[in-house]
């Protein structure tokens, strides 16, 4: 839903396509076309009448599809040496677990943790049982859990780019488009409660110069 200079075009996995023709894309549409106007908490609104599975759904691709680009700019300036650790600034660290693949936490380098998380967000958003794609498919009953532990994932992503990254970011001119999606992520997560005020602690400082700005 941004524009990216062609710099940025590489992203870090590949990009998540939503069908086109689907009610699913049409809902991207309508998102886009909201986002557009300006008003953000206007846009994360549900649409009325529809879904509320749907709408987290295809925001929670899109925001995969941001994150996926901002992080792409960047991964030069993220290394095993210059971030020997997943962090968010001095007093948060980040451990990999997924529950399956890796069941006890792993202390890991950030490119390393990313990967891991990136990859594991993928392997969800094309999980048919998780995110039916076709037209008519149930939700499962265990969707928001899914969703929300992908958002509070992704979080750590930002989290870390604005901690760890924040100059290079300023140095290839992106900080618009982070704090643009960013700010649209922060909203859409507080508009549906999904993601936990404590494991949004690292940026609480940034979430709320970003809200009083919109009052």
């Amino acid at each position: 839903m941004l524009f990216f200079s062609s710099r940025s075009s590489k992203t870090f996995k590949p990009k998540k396509n939503i069908p086109e023709g689907s009610h699913q894309y049409e809902l991207l549409k309508h998102a886009e076309a909201t986002l557009g106007s300006g008003n953000l908490r206007q846009a994360v609104m549900l649409p009325e009448g529809e879904d509320l599975n749907e709408w987290i759904a295809v925001n929670t691709v899109d925001f995969f599809n941001q994150i996926n680009m901002l992080y792409g700019t960047i991964t030069e300036f993220c290394t095993e040496a210059s971030c020997p650790v997943m962090s968010a600034g001095p007093r948060y660290e980040y451990h990999w677990a997924d529950g399956t693949n890796i069941k006890k936490p792993i202390k890991c380098s950030a490119p390393k943790y990313i990967d891991y998380l990136m990859t594991w967000v993928q392997d969800q958003l094309d999980d048919e049982t998780l995110f039916p794609s076709k037209i008519g498919v149930p939700f499962p009953k265990n969707f928001m859990s899914v969703a929300k532990t992908i958002l509070k994932r992704l979080f750590r992503v930002y989290a870390h780019i604005y901690h760890q990254h924040f100059d290079s970011v300023m140095q290839l001119q992106e900080e618009a488009h982070l704090n643009t999606s960013f700010k649209h992520f922060i909203f859409f997560v507080q508009e549906f409660n999904l993601i936990d005020r404590r494991e949004l602690a690292p940026l609480q400082e940034l979430i709320e110069k970003l809200g009083s700005k919109d009052r």
